[in-house]
């Protein structure tokens, strides 16, 4: 990357760091951290907007609460799957190309960001695949502990068990799934445990 480009990645990383350590989610740097790590080990030459996109995927996760994130507060309907993905992504994307917007980026950058972050739980193209699949990798890495420790006591065995296994088969990459196929096996296994 260039000294500009370096310039641009380096705000959103401090943008989503603080805003983190602000709302408590330190536990997410290191998914953001390895999400991007994976996505240049994917692909080496990754532009700036990938890897941009890469570092902020989540950010509306750092807006919630705990609760939030486990599952839907009391009394609240409940969305279905495809909803809250698409609302996660949605909520991601505006607040990312707000704060790009903010910091004078490139409007060619920052409608990639949008549109990389707008498929990254889905998949669409290429490169929102490839987004899709770092951040699998990353989630394997990084969440799996957060979702045995907490998320089986709010939600279940089943949905947690649901919700690896929807990670794994969502690689769309064979040298991703191939990465991602000893992390899944341990994930199950410290589920079972």
């Amino acid at each position: 990357m260039s000294n500009s480009q370096n310039f641009l990645y380096l705000k959103v990383k401090d943008f989503i760091v603080t805003s983190c350590r602000e709302n408590g989610w330190e536990v997410l740097l290191p998914h953001f951290e390895r999400t991007v790590h994976w996505v240049k080990e994917l692909k080496p030459n990754a532009d700036e907007s990938l890897l941009i996109a890469a570092f902020s995927h989540d950010c509306e996760r750092i807006f919630k609460s705990r609760q939030q994130v486990i599952k839907l507060p009391k009394g609240s309907k409940s969305l279905s799957e495809n909803d809250q993905l698409q609302k996660h992504q949605d909520d991601s994307v505006r607040i990312i190309a707000d704060f790009l917007v903010r910091q004078g980026a490139d409007d060619k950058i920052t409608e990639r960001v949008k549109m990389l972050v707008s498929k990254h739980e889905i998949g669409g193209n290429a490169d929102q695949n490839l987004l899709k699949d770092a951040d699998s990798l990353s989630f394997f890495e990084n969440n799996i502990s957060f979702f045995v420790e907490e998320v089986v006591s709010q939600r279940g065995k089943e949905a947690v068990r649901k919700k690896f296994d929807g990670m794994f088969n969502r690689i769309s990459f064979p040298e991703a799934k191939e990465i991602a196929w000893p992390m899944y096996q341990q994930a199950l296994a410290m589920l079972s445990e």
